[in-house]
């Protein structure tokens, strides 16, 4: 029984969970819950939080499974994307933003060599600057680059056309290497200095 469940299209599934099957809802989660459980966590940057939106879109689509309508929706993971992203956007709107500090802090335990730490830092950065774009520009960014969504799909979870897609990654890219550019002309010299300390130490 499990086998027929899993080869059945998420079509098919869908339509059985309107007529009530609990094994159809239940092969939906088990097939896509990692993939949206990754983009949400992109957003929130908190597990707990990434994993309580898409057990609530989960929950809305079996309350409700009737909010899906094969005629009027693109495929199943493209429209249930755009509901998980518009549930992060409802969560970050509560939030009060939190500023981006010119150095993030990453102690070292005596165990990481420089270099690792060094990265450790640098993705720090990176993750820290991701989260300060305006949210469109984030979304592209992460539906694009980080879940590998093709851009047209994108461009539908988004609602926009892919034009306006492209313009919002290359603006993103655009702020990020500027903000990065900043963050390591700074860096490079505390960065020098430390290494110059360590030498002396030796």
């Amino acid at each position: 029984m499990a086998a027929s469940w899993a080869d059945k299209d998420d079509h098919t599934l869908l339509q059985l969970l309107q007529e009530g099957s609990s094994f159809a809802f239940a092969e939906l989660v088990k097939r896509h819950h990692v993939r949206f459980y990754r983009v949400a966590y992109r957003f929130l940057s908190s597990q707990q939080e990434a994993e309580d939106v898409v057990q609530e879109a989960f929950l809305k689509l079996w309350e409700r499974p009737d909010i899906w309508q094969a005629g009027h929706h693109a495929k199943f993971t493209t429209w249930f994307y755009r509901i998980v992203v518009n549930m992060c956007y409802d969560r970050l709107k509560k939030k009060a933003p939190l500023p981006i500090a010119d150095e993030l802090a990453i102690e070292d335990d005596g165990q990481l060599q420089d270099e690792q730490l060094r990265e450790a830092q640098e993705q720090a950065w990176l993750e820290a600057a991701i989260a300060e774009l305006p949210e469109r520009q984030r979304t592209a960014l992460n539906l694009c680059f980080y879940e590998e969504v093709s851009n047209k799909e994108a461009a539908e979870i988004m609602g926009v056309n892919l034009k306006a897609l492209q313009s919002l990654i290359m603006r993103a890219k655009t702020t990020l290497k500027e903000r990065m550019d900043a963050i390591y002309t700074k860096d490079n010299r505390s960065w020098k200095r430390t290494e110059t300390h360590h030498s002396n130490a030796s």
